[in-house]
Parts: structure tokens; C-alpha cells; sequence
């Protein structure tokens, strides 16, 4: 009789595999409020890692963490008419606290770039103020018409972070690098996920800023998610806001800014990229577990090996766990530890001793074989470079063969609905071709230069749009 699946097959429904591998993996769990969501504590430590990357990334920059208030007084957001305009549909109110009316509603926070700047006005003066580089780590609430666990909630977490420069220059400069240096490297060395580099269209650009920069990846089913985004915002908020500082030359200048963000978005990402129909499979630089150490049988010599061999692997800095819920069947055990996507299971058993071997199971590539006892710490730097580089050219491997060449809006249209994406040149599609997308439900994601490269400006020659549908 075949085994029951635990899981939806992708192929069948990938939505509801979605679901199930949320739901079995223990990430998380809906909450009461219509839109929001429980993390769970192992879907949370995946988020704590994906913390401590970034962070490390984003302090490299000179960038400092701080905290700013969830409420924000009405009257800041409607300063910027773009900025108010592209987040009204979505704001959170509070127009009654402590049993009175507030004299002004208070939003609760979807972004930060107004408080910030309210502050920014009083903490620079003088170009020895410059740069101001500010980050904080926080929950934001947008009002989620359609939501899905990790892709779109009420609310969510993220790092937003928010810059002041002297100059065009170096606010157009310090974007790209938090687009390339910290996002790009964070998503193709610790995540291992392919992405394309881009500029988002007029349309398609965050709401008061002059510029976007995206990085878009293809999850497991061909559509397109927004992993990250940076924005040049020019001189609107300072001009709301008044941030201004006196130059060298004794003049009053308007700031140059930035702000930039990622959101737990990453972890449904996470899910879509490297799941496959066992589970989730997670990249050995970002898994708070690399290994779990499970002991068969309650055997007193079995425990005392796989004790023995969770010290010798944490003593060699590997994330390790050992399991040994011998009260639990082992097959149940198993199959928990590969729905969570661990990269690494040694399963160690009484004849296992006996033949002074473990079975060491790969949750990545897949496959089990025996590995002496002695020689197992050893392995580990080559197994989890392995796997974490196969991790990656797969998701590039899936962008590169999904993604085609096409000259016009129906081929496109085509391409994108066989479960891909297309490049088509932004001169054949233009804002009116963009429009008749939107009409099958799909998006110019970013416009790339015609050898790969972010393009400087939205009509520079040869510039290629891709097109795809996404989350």
C-alpha cells in the first residue's frame, strides 16, 4: 500500500502544498485579526538568522539601528501627496484611545519614512551632520485585502532603513549599494536564491520616491515575489519635512535621501524557492539547526554516541540538535525533521554501532548512506558547501530555463501563462503595454539593460523589460 503524502504535491496545488508545508513545518500559524499571523518559534529562529545577516551587512555600510514610535500623528503622511496617496488604501487608524476621542488620529505605522524625516529636521544642522544612516528593526501594519501567510499580512516584520546625504550623488550611490552589497549578497550567499536586479517602472516605483531599485526572484511555480526594494527619494520628504543643513559654503541645502526594506516575506520566499514535496530545505548558512543527531532506540549506549556526537559537532561549530525522544516513533521523528528542512540528519542505532558507522541522511541533494563514526565531523565543511551551493544553481537554473525572449505584449502574455517569465524590449511595450498586462493579471517586475546591468534611467536605449505574474 503506497505511504500517504504528507504534504499537497506542487504539481497538484501549489498553494495548498504552500499551506500544508506552513502549517507541518510549524512556521506559523494564523492569528485572531483577520490578515495577521503567529510565528512560530522554529519559523521565528529562521527569521532571527535572516536578522543577524542582514544586520552584520547593514552595519558594514556605517549604518546605525534605532526605534522610532508605531503611532504616527495623521498629518505627516498627507505632507508627501505621493507618499499619502499610494498608502491610503491600506492604513491602520486609531482615532479613540483611553476612552476619548484623540484630538488627531494617530496611523499605525505601514512605513517610517515620515516620522523619520521629522526627526531627521531636527538632528541635522551642518554638513558634519552627513550622512545620516538609520536602520531599525520593526513591525509595520498595511491593511491586507487578500492576505497569505509570510506573503502578505496585516501585519509584519522588516528592517527599514533611512538615509540623509548632501548629494544626489551619494544618495544614488548608497542605494545601489545596499541593493548589490547587503540585499544581493545576503539573498545569493546565505539564502542561495537566484535574483534579477533591476529598476522598477513609474508605475511600479514606492510611493514618493524618484527611483526603485528591486531585487526579483522566481519561486517554484514560475511567478515573480519582490524580495527586497531600495529607493532614491530624492528631495520630497525633505522638501515636506524641511531637512535641510548648511553646506560648506555657508548655504541651507535640502537633503538627498534613501530608505530600503525586507520583510519576513523572505521566509515564505524561503518556502516557495527550495521546498519541494517533502518539505522545506533550508540553506546551510541560514538553518539555526545544520544537523540533528537522532537516536534510533532508547539503547543507554545509543544515547551516550548521540550526546557524544552532538558535542563533538557543536565543539567544530556546527548549529546542531540532538533528538532523543526515544518515546517518540523514530519514523515520525524522521519525517518531522525533513517537513523543517534540516540540512543534515544522522541516525545513529544500536547496529550502527556495532558496525561503527552512522546513517547520514541529506536533506538537499536527498539520499542516505553510511559514514564512519570517525570521519563525520570531517565531512561537514564539504556536505553543507555542497549543499548550499546546489541550493542556488538550482533556483538559477529554474529562473535561466523559465524565462524567455519575446518581441510583443502576446507573446508575453503567452510565456508568462506557460509558468514563466518574458523579456521584451521596454521600447515594443512602453506604459501603454504595461497597462494592457495589468489586464491578464501580470506586471513589468523591473527593467534590466540589455547586458544584465541596472539600467540608469528608465528610458535609457536598449532597455528590456521582464514581465511575470507575482505575489
Amino acid at each position: 500500500m503506497a505511504k500517504a503524502s504528507v504534504l499537497t504535491p506542487r504539481a497538484q496545488d501549489f498553494p495548498r502544498w504552500y499551506q500544508d508545508l506552513i502549517n507541518k513545518a510549524e512556521l506559523a500559524d494564523n492569528g485572531p485579526v483577520r490578515g495577521t499571523m503567529v510565528i512560530r518559534p522554529y519559523g521565528y529562529g529562521l527569521w532571527e538568522r535572516m536578522q543577524a545577516e542582514m544586520d552584520a551587512r547593514i552595519k558594514e555600510t556605517g549604518t546605525q539601528n534605532a526605534y522610532f514610535p508605531l503611532l504616527i500623528p495623521q498629518s505627516y503622511l498627507t505632507r508627501e501627496a505621493d507618499h499619502v496617496e499610494g498608502f491610503a488604501p491600506e492604513l491602520a487608524v486609531v482615532t479613540h484611545a483611553g476612552g476619548k476621542e484623540l484630538e488627531e488620529p494617530a496611523v499605525v505605522r505601514p512605513t517610517s519614512e515620515t516620522i523619520i524625516n521629522e526627526y531627521f529636521s531636527k538632528w541635522v544642522q551642518s554638513y558634519r551632520d552627513l550622512p545620516l544612516l538609520i536602520n531599525q528593526w520593526a513591525n509595520v501594519v498595511r491593511w491586507e485585502l487578500r492576505p497569505r501567510l509570510f506573503l502578505r499580512t496585516t501585519e509584519f516584520l522588516w528592517q527599514e532603513g533611512h538615509t540623509a546625504h548632501a548629494t544626489y550623488e551619494e544618495a544614488r550611490d548608497f542605494a545601489a549599494h545596499i541593493q548589490r552589497h547587503v540585499y544581493g549578497d545576503f539573498l545569493e550567499n546565505v539564502l542561495a536564491m537566484d535574483f534579477l536586479s533591476g529598476r522598477k517602472t513609474v508605475k511600479e516605483r514606492f510611493a514618493g520616491a524618484v527611483n526603485t531599485l528591486t531585487l526579483e526572484s522566481m519561486m517554484g511555480d514560475g511567478k515573480a515575489l519582490q524580495m527586497v526594494t531600495s529607493h532614491e527619494l530624492g528631495q520630497n520628504f525633505a522638501k515636506a519635512f524641511n531637512t535641510s543643513y548648511l553646506s560648506k559654503e555657508g548655504k541651507q541645502e535640502l537633503v538627498w535621501q534613501t530608505s530600503w526594506g525586507s520583510t519576513t516575506r523572505m521566509i515564505g520566499a524561503l518556502v516557495m524557492t527550495h521546498g519541494d514535496d517533502n518539505g522545506l530545505r533550508v540553506p546551510p548558512r541560514l538553518a539555526q539547526i545544520q544537523a540533528v543527531v537522532l537516536a534510533i532506540k532508547g539503547d543507554d549506549t545509543v544515547l551516550a554516541k548521540v550526546r557524544e556526537i552532538g558535542a563533538r559537532l557543536k565543539d567544530a561549530g556546527i548549529r546542531v540538535h540532538v533528538d532523543d525522544r526515544t518515546d517518540l516513533p523514530f519514523g515520525r521523528r524522521a519525517v518531522d525533521w525533513e517537513l523543517k528542512g534540516v540540512p543534515v540528519r544522522i541516525e545513529v542505532g544500536p547496529r550502527d554501532l556495532d558496525s561503527g558507522t552512522a546513517m547520514l541522511a541529506r536533506r538537499i541533494p536527498g539520499g542516505k548512506e553510511p559514514v564512519a563514526l570517525d570521519s563525520l565531523v570531517s565531512l561537514f565543511p564539504t556536505v553543507l558547501d555542497e549543499d548550499q551551493a546546489l541550493l542556488l544553481r538550482q533556483s538559477r537554473e529554474r529562473r535561466e530555463s523559465r524565462t524567455a525572449d519575446v518581441s510583443t505584449i502576446e507573446e508575453a502574455v503567452e510565456s508568462v501563462r506557460a509558468g514563466g517569465w518574458a523579456r521584451i524590449p521596454w521600447a515594443d511595450l512602453g506604459e501603454e503595454g504595461e497597462a494592457r498586462l495589468a489586464e491578464h493579471a501580470m506586471t513589468v517586475r523591473c527593467l534590466v539593460a540589455e547586458d544584465g546591468a541596472v539600467p540608469d534611467r528608465e528610458d535609457a536605449p536598449g532597455n528590456v523589460a521582464v514581465v511575470a505574474r507575482a505575489y
